[in-house]
């Protein structure tokens, strides 16, 4: 044999080698099991789950058995193994984990919930309210936990205070009734826990779970502020609801396999709320392991409130569309906390900051761009170690949004030497201002105000500049308006349901924060605070899951869908000067695919006189009209569920509390159902609608009158294609009034 065919041969082996080795390597699957197929020699489930494991692999051992959400278990399978295993009796099926990711107290006063506090329940029936967050776990020491004058935990609490790094059971009280963690499947991936950077246990190293619990539930308290800003009482939505945190976010992110642990205990536990400000990616919803758990607990009359993402303005960028959740967008306060620019040229422009520190010298400072002091390509972004000190010391320099953290961009320019930053805003962000706390005097501008600044330092030959802090201002108009972070529709698994729901605020929001971190979350940031400011749909769902505990204390009979409904159809859509609510991005008004239902008004959603009412036989004839096959109805409902051969399943008919049609370009026709439920004193509805050119939109009957409580409705809408609208979409709306209260559905019209 030729002496040079030997590295060859090595060459070929190493591959087998390699290819053998990757065809072993274990992942996590989350195997679903049809439970009514268990064979009789099983007494315990998990004993048949664990025979059937141990049929495929000697060596797999379970991380998780389910109970509520899934029938079935996770485990660490090989690819063969994972299909051998769906190849066995009694296998729905076998799904690869998911990596999720966290969507990231002027607030009640903008909500008008101060103003009406005595509308809302203050007996224990508001106390009895559960509400459970999963996110990155808790701080227990935020004042927003005090319990002072809650009684007892209520009896119906099953879950516990789990002890771990860092925390005990004194950690919990009547306010934080319950902590857990869950970490089995985030290991089983990536190894284990590094006590030296964030705590095995439900302990909050991050803050994110602890600013997210408190803006739904946590307690009154007097004098907060982040450095001075947003100075005032801080409160969640519900302050006398009990809050129960479960941990399933860690510093790699958030496994399917211990979010759906996480859901399975809450159910057992006996939440009342679960608000989940995480999402992953768009799937099918038997594939979905958020969308599967949630359907578990709705059948629970539990209501699941999620974040809709952080994607926007791009279309069709939704996570979380499954019609029993609640898809919660995000809307801007009127409250800012401007900072401006003061430009050489005598020009002042405006922007907005958090920074709390040492002030500028009382004098214009050399003002440069970062891309033109830069030794990198990318240097206008101001990434790590980019920009040249002997060219930045003692300036105020002017980076571009992008790429890493924002406020990353300023601790690069600080160690640099600049004295300042101005952070501008390019098209991906527009004019959205989303305040920072940053660690040298530094503001945001928008994009239509970085040009003209950019103008200025691109042609004077001298530029100079100041910024300069104005602290807290209120009232800012117009407000809401919808966050150009905020993911918008249509709904791409089903666009017949219009997603998100509503939106609520989630940019600048003031609430509580960990004491591991700053308020940057750089490692370099040295300051801790008891609340912090931070924007996302990671804010505004946890609004909506703590008005949905308010309204379940005043409402305990309600189903989640009416809770839900009852948030949307009173949701509002325009100013008081009667235009529609603006979108930050274009600057335009907004569509009912960036705002849903429009911004919540909990007080209107108190009396909301009609709801659409939904339960859990109504939503698997809606998986029937998906043509879902049993074993996918099975994997997702967790029970055998036949749909009636020869029957006609209809989106359309889902009783949502919104539109979303589907109409052929030229004499399109599409039919509609609704039932409306009384939950008000006896009266008539007349309805009203309104549209644009692109539909016609007819409602029969066109009144509906109501003589007792729970009394059902229906109606039937028609829909028709009339001209074509530049931007292929076409709106309308349709109301019900009795003459005090208005019942309103958005409806939201693409073409085929």
């Amino acid at each position: 044999m030729p002496i040079t065919f030997i590295p060859a041969i090595r060459i070929l082996l190493l591959l087998l080698a390699v290819a053998a080795a990757t065809a072993e390597k274990k992942e996590t699957y989350i195997v679903h099991m049809a439970k009514s197929e268990m064979p009789g020699e099983f007494v315990d489930h998990t004993r048949w789950y664990d025979a059937s494991l141990k049929s495929v692999s000697g060596e797999a051992e379970m991380l998780y058995t389910y109970t509520n959400v899934v029938h079935g278990f996770s485990t660490r399978l090989t690819p063969d193994e994972a299909r051998s295993m769906e190849a066995r009796p009694g296998i729905l099926s076998v799904l690869p984990e998911s990596r999720y990711d966290l969507h990231t107290t002027r607030t009640p006063s903008f909500l008008g919930l101060d103003q009406n506090a005595a509308m809302f329940p203050e007996s224990d029936s508001a106390r009895d309210v559960i509400v459970g967050v999963l996110d990155t776990g808790v701080w227990p020491e935020s004042p927003s936990f005090d319990d002072t004058g809650f009684s007892a935990v209520p009896s119906s609490w099953r879950g516990e205070c789990e002890i771990g790094t860092n925390f005990t059971k004194s950690n919990c009280n009547k306010k934080l009734i319950g902590a857990r963690f869950f970490a089995r499947g985030y290991e089983a991936t990536l190894g284990p826990i590094d006590e030296t950077k964030e705590s095995r246990s439900p302990r909050d190293d991050d803050g994110h779970g602890t600013h997210t619990s408190t803006t739904a539930a946590g307690s009154v308290v007097s004098g907060a502020s982040l450095f001075g800003y947003a100075p005032g009482t801080a409160r969640g939505m519900a302050p006398q609801a009990r809050i129960a945190a479960y941990k399933v976010c860690w510093i790699g992110g958030c496994f399917s396999s211990d979010i759906l642990a996480a859901l399975d205990k809450a159910i057992d536990d006996n939440v009342n709320v679960l608000s989940l400000s995480l999402g992953g990616g768009m799937s099918d919803f038997f594939r979905d392991s958020v969308a599967i758990a949630a359907f578990a607990a709705m059948e629970k009359g539990i209501l699941v409130s999620c974040s809709a993402g952080n994607a926007g303005p791009t279309s069709y960028s939704l996570s979380n569309v499954a019609p029993w959740i609640t898809t919660v967008g995000a809307g801007t306060l009127d409250r800012d906390f401007p900072a401006f620019v003061s430009l050489g040229n005598g020009k002042n422009f405006s922007g907005v900051s958090l920074f709390k520190g040492g002030a500028l010298p009382e004098k214009l400072l050399p003002f440069v761009y970062a891309g033109n002091v830069s030794n990198a390509s990318d240097g206008n972004l101001c990434m790590t170690g980019s920009l040249i000190p002997e060219k930045v010391r003692g300036k105020i320099v002017l980076c571009d949004r992008g790429v890493n953290p924002r406020v990353q961009k300023g601790s690069v320019v600080k160690d640099a030497g600049g004295l300042g930053m101005v952070l501008a805003n390019t098209a991906a962000n527009g004019d959205e201002l989303v305040a920072d706390a940053h660690l040298l005097p530094a503001t945001t501008v928008g994009e239509t105000t970085a040009k003209e600044i950019k103008d200025y330092l691109f042609s004077d030959p001298n530029p100079t500049a100041t910024v300069l802090f104005e602290g807290t201002k209120v009232g800012i108009e117009p407000s809401p308006v919808v966050a150009a972070f905020s993911s918008r529709g249509p709904n791409s698994i089903t666009p017949q349901i219009l997603k998100p729901d509503l939106i609520a605020p989630g940019v600048n929001i003031l609430a509580g924060w960990s004491g591991a971190v700053g308020p940057t979350g750089l490692a370099e940031d040295a300051r801790r605070v008891g609340f912090n400011i931070i924007s996302g749909t990671s804010m505004s769902c946890p609004h909506v899951s703590g008005l949905a505990a308010l309204l379940k204390a005043a409402h305990p009979e309600w189903s989640p869908a009416a809770i839900r409904s009852a948030l949307m159809t009173t949701a509002y859509t325009a100013y008081k000067n009667g235009k529609v609510i603006q979108d930050v991005s274009t600057g335009k008004p907004s569509t009912a695919f960036d705002h849903g239902a429009g911004h919540v008004d909990p007080v209107s959603a108190l009396n909301p006189g009609l709801v659409y009412d939904l339960d859990a036989e109504d939503y698997l004839n809606f998986l029937c009209a998906l043509n879902y096959t049993a074993s996918q109805i099975n994997s997702l409902a967790r029970r055998n569920f036949s749909c009636v051969a020869g029957k006609s399943y209809s989106v359309n008919d889902l009783n949502y509390p919104s539109f979303a049609i589907s109409l052929e370009a030229r004499g399109g026709v599409v039919k509609h159902t609704r039932t409306l439920t009384n939950v008000g004193p006896p009266g008539t509805y007349k309805v009203s609608v309104a549209s644009d050119d692109s539909v016609k939109i007819a409602v029969e009957p066109q009144s509906l009158t109501f003589g007792q409580s729970n009394e059902k409705k229906s109606y039937s809408v028609t829909f028709t294609a009339g001209a074509m609208p530049a931007n292929a979409n076409g709106f309308g709306r349709i109301e019900w009034s009795d003459g005090k209260r208005v019942v309103g559905s958005p409806v939201a019209v693409s073409w085929v």
